[in-house]
């Protein structure tokens, strides 16, 4: 008697799943938890339900801040929103993320007793570790460096990813905001060295310090595309009685193009790693609770602008995970 086709093609499917050598071409794979509704696998008699999935199966998520109750906490969600989680959950104030290249840990800055300055901690929100006095820190491509805001006069330092080793890069007061550039050859940062804030740009020993934005209106908070070619920051340049948009530029700062041409006031753009969109910061009023706003997403050209937490509050620093 002939083995019948569907058979034959699970009997395969076993075969080479009990090996370890997962599904083949055109076979499906076992259901896994993410697979069912909530992530749960209906129980079998006498067995208890696969747990949630975690975060970390989700793919691309954002982090950001938010204040509530006069503290500021480290949440993370879905790029689409979902799932809105609270990672610190401590009295302390927690703020400004940066995703290590792994997506397995998130740098921030805390001002947590006795020792306030910069944290590292898991996706999770747990193992949180003291590096060393400074803010807004921002991971290397690399994962072995950490670009900072020195601790004392604000300019801006480097560090191994452990907290050793410190260097400063800026010896000019009031330069924040590092961002790292793809291939981690230079660093994006504000500067108020001229008493107006300007993006700048610079290499990552510090050498070459260049003004980028060259404008009398405030611009920062840049944010680097994947591939290195383009630089997005918020300015007030084109201000309204709504307040900042979201800007892009070369990475030299030439073609500066209005990317949210939106009433609201948007700040802190994160570009995602896969280079589809720019997360951001609208903001509603200035008002307590501190800054009330909502997270959006858009395509990098500006379009599709979408609300991804449609629920008033105190929104900012948002990052993206790989």
């Amino acid at each position: 008697m002939k083995n019948h086709p569907i058979v034959v093609a699970f009997m395969i499917l076993f075969i080479v799943t009990a090996c370890g050598l997962g599904p083949l071409p055109g076979l499906s794979a076992p259901p896994t938890d993410g697979d069912a509704p909530g992530g749960l696998l209906p129980a079998l008699p006498g067995k208890t339900a696969s747990p949630a999935i975690q975060p970390a199966d989700l793919g691309p998520r954002i982090a950001y801040t938010f204040w509530s109750d006069a503290n500021e906490e480290i949440y993370v969600m879905n790029g689409d929103g979902s799932g809105q989680t609270n990672l610190t959950k401590n009295p302390a104030n927690d703020s400004y993320t940066s995703w290590s290249p792994d997506g397995k840990r998130i740098v921030f800055e805390s001002d947590r007793d006795p020792n306030p300055g910069i944290y590292v901690m898991n996706s999770n929100g747990t193992n949180i570790t003291y590096l060393t006095p400074g803010s807004e820190p921002a991971w290397s491509p690399d994962g072995k460096r950490i670009a900072f805001e020195c601790f004392g006069y604000s300019g801006i330092c480097v560090m191994n990813a452990d907290g050793t080793n410190i260097t400063a890069l800026t010896t000019i007061w009031q330069n924040e905001e590092p961002a790292w550039s793809p291939d981690g050859k230079r660093i994006a940062f504000l500067s108020l060295r001229d008493s107006n804030p300007e993006v700048y740009v610079m290499n990552a020993d510090g050498s070459g310090q260049t003004n980028l934005t060259n404008n009398p209106a405030q611009d920062g908070s840049p944010t680097w595309s994947p591939d290195g070619k383009r630089i997005a920051f918020a300015s007030d340049r084109d201000i309204t009685e709504e307040g900042w948009e979201i800007y892009a530029m070369n990475a030299d700062g030439s073609n500066v193009t209005n990317l949210t041409h939106s009433p609201g006031d948007h700040r802190d753009p994160a570009w995602s790693r896969d280079g589809r969109w720019i997360a951001y910061v609208t903001l509603i009023s200035y008002h307590p609770p501190l800054n009330s706003g909502e997270i959006y997403r858009m395509n990098a050209d500006g379009s599709g602008q979408t609300n991804l937490t449609n629920n008033p509050g105190g929104y900012y620093h948002v990052s993206w995970s790989p």
